[in-house]
């Protein structure tokens, strides 16, 4: 079982862009620019083998385009879906609200990958490929916040592990070895 909260990993997109490629303005615009600020998120996570959920902050992006949503978001996902992914690492996604949702959503579905993401005033949901079942699924984890197994099929309904490990596996909640459920966002 695991606590119930863990120290976050506050990453800002805008200040990433403002130290990795020396703009005075924090827009992701070009590939080179999305490619500088991924690898510089993934220097910040290395070293520590301890399971981390990332907060990765767009509230001072202004513009971001596909190409970098694809490095920053998109090739992020993907590189700790791996198995041999370097860390134990969930993400969120911070300010991802009207200004950059379709973007995000876009390069997620082209991939068939999915991220949970604050789309404003602490709302989360999740963007990119899902099934409906398992869609339906992590919102009822998001509402619960953390279910244990003897509440999951009241709170998801019957069939329930099916759904809840692909969330798991996909990385958009944490199962604990006990078979705890846990949505990202109320692990921070």
């Amino acid at each position: 079982m695991i606590e119930e909260r863990v120290d976050p990993i506050n990453i800002d997109v805008g200040e990433l862009v403002q130290r990795t490629v020396a703009s005075l303005y924090a827009n992701l615009v070009t590939r080179p620019t999305g490619r500088a600020v991924r690898q510089a998120i993934e220097q910040q996570l290395q070293g520590d083998r301890r399971m981390a959920v990332s907060l990765i902050d767009f509230t001072e992006v202004r513009i971001l385009d596909f190409s970098c949503a694809d490095e920053v978001v998109a090739k992020l996902v993907a590189r700790y879906l791996d198995p041999d992914r370097p860390r134990e690492a969930f993400f969120l996604f911070r300010a991802v609200e009207e200004l950059h949702s379709h973007t995000v959503e876009e390069v997620l579905r082209r991939q068939s990958l999915a991220a949970v993401c604050d789309v404003g005033a602490g709302y989360f949901q999740l963007l990119g490929e899902v099934e409906a079942r398992e869609r339906d699924a992590w919102q009822r984890i998001e509402r619960a916040g953390r279910l244990v197994p003897r509440d999951a099929e009241q709170a998801l309904g019957k069939g329930w592990i099916e759904p809840a490990r692909n969330l798991a596996t996909r990385r958009l909640v944490f199962m604990g070895p006990g078979g705890d459920i846990t949505a990202l966002s109320a692990m921070v």
